[in-house]
């Protein structure tokens, strides 16, 4: 190996393990627990993992095919960490949809019964014409998906007279990174003339460098890609300005009855009341001392209480998906948190109490 080979070596897999590192960081050590900083860990594990077994098999073909295949199985996890980072992030989202958590439990489910059921060692050429250009596909869709996503911050960076500000620049430079990654892969994969297997890594390698220099030099990093970070500054709300807010949000919640819809977000009843997502959640937490969960499912056990009570002909599931509850479990284990005692026995006791007249 030259001189030049060991350097492009070095730089490559220190990029790697950089970004392992990172990934750590963002997933386990930030002080504000974002849903974007979760997502952009996942992501820089799943490249970090990709990239590393790039680096490997570049500098020796002769490493046990079980690394390819945790290579390839890790890529297919960087398209939709990708999309959710964006997504949560341009959508100030802090609770992680029900959604996204089956379509990660079921790609970890799908990634490993192919593994365990047509290993790479023993399948390698149904890895390499077939299961890599599924992976590949899925990866190229979730960034077009990506893409979408960021429309109005690329329709802004075209745009005269619209400035970036610096989350934007951000997000777009992480979006633009993977795209790179992406097409350099894709590029190796069909062999295009002048594409080169490495190219990914260094790619990554410059990518996550600019992004560590960031985080070195600013002394703030929870909210590197907030958008709009004024808005959840840790500056606590005044009473008079909370009790304006907390009323707007009563009125939404019994006038508009907010909480019958089931899939109600805190970004709902944010842009109701015009705060953002962020502002909201501390609304509740410092004045009300209740997160947004808590506060939703007390207005649906109070009427849950109130139609037990006036109506017996409904069955209590019944009740349950009528005030928002999205499952009968759910409904049951919000009632028994809230008034310490089942619906069926509230219920019991009602007629009994009823009875008595």
């Amino acid at each position: 190996m030259n001189i030049g080979k060991e350097l492009l070596f070095f730089f490559s897999a220190l990029g790697a393990f950089n970004g392992l590192i990172l990934s750590l960081y963002f997933l386990l050590f930030t002080k504000k627990k974002y849903l974007s900083n979760y997502f952009l860990g996942a992501l820089l594990l799943a490249l970090s993992i990709r990239i590393g077994k790039s680096v490997f098999v570049y500098f020796d073909g002769n490493l046990p095919r079980i690394y390819l295949q945790i290579g390839l199985s890790a890529c297919f996890f960087i398209g939709p960490f990708l999309y959710w980072f964006l997504k949560s992030a341009v959508k100030e989202m802090e609770v992680m949809p029900k959604s996204w958590k089956w379509t990660i439990g079921m790609l970890f489910l799908l990634v490993l019964v192919t593994g365990i059921s047509f290993p790479y060692e023993h399948h390698y050429s149904l890895w390499n014409r077939y299961f890599a250009v599924v992976i590949y596909g899925q990866w190229g869709l979730f960034v077009l998906a990506s893409g979408f996503t960021m429309r109005h911050i690329l329709k802004k960076l075209f745009s005269k007279g619209h400035q970036l500000n610096a989350a934007e620049v951000w997000l777009l430079m992480i979006f633009t990174g993977n795209l790179v990654i992406f097409i350099t892969y894709f590029l190796s994969l069909i062999r295009a003339p002048f594409s080169s297997y490495i190219s990914g890594s260094i790619g990554f390698s410059l990518i996550l460098y600019l992004i560590i220099s960031v985080l070195l030099y600013r002394k703030k990093t929870d909210d590197l890609f907030l958008l709009n970070p004024n808005k959840s500054s840790g500056k606590k709300m005044n009473e008079e300005e909370a009790a304006i807010l907390i009323g707007k949000l009563d009125k939404m919640m019994t006038d508009q009855v907010a909480y019958r819809n089931p899939d109600l977000k805190l970004g709902d009843l944010s842009k109701g009341i015009n705060v953002s997502s962020h502002q909201l959640s501390q609304l509740l937490n410092d004045h009300l001392g209740k997160n947004f969960t808590t506060f939703v499912n007390e207005f649906r056990i109070n009427e849950a209480c109130n139609i037990i009570s006036s109506d017996h002909r409904l069955t209590l599931e019944s009740i349950g998906y009528e005030v928002g509850f999205n499952s009968k479990s759910t409904f049951f284990a919000a009632f028994k948190k809230l008034k310490g005692t089942t619906p069926l026995s509230y219920q019991q006791d009602n007629l009994k109490d009823e009875g008595k007249k």
